[in-house]
């Protein structure tokens, strides 16, 4: 059961990774619904699968004094791509 939790997260990821390449700059109906229906789920997991990074990162990070870097790269890139930005505009990839 776990090994396809953990497979469907890798596939939901890679999906939503490659739907910028697919959409055009119309941001129409199609672009909407992948992005309702695929992207913003897997950003949605993205945030925690990043904050689990994070958390392991930190020591890390904190001793090269670049927490900063790692924070908005890891939890507040995923979650401005999943709440702050318009459905079905995927131009922050471009």
């Amino acid at each position: 059961m776990k090994k396809m939790v953990v497979a469907t997260l890798m596939v939901l990821t890679l999906i939503s990774t490659s739907v910028p390449a697919l959409a055009d700059e119309g941001g129409g109906a199609p672009e909407m619904v992948v992005d309702v229906l695929i992207a913003r789920p897997a950003g949605f997991v993205t945030i925690f699968l990043g904050t689990a990074v994070f958390i392991v990162a930190l020591p890390f990070a904190a001793l090269s004094k670049s927490v900063e870097p790692v924070v908005q790269t890891l939890v507040v890139a995923p979650f401005k791509f999943t709440f702050t930005r318009p459905v079905g505009d995927f131009s922050c990839w471009e």
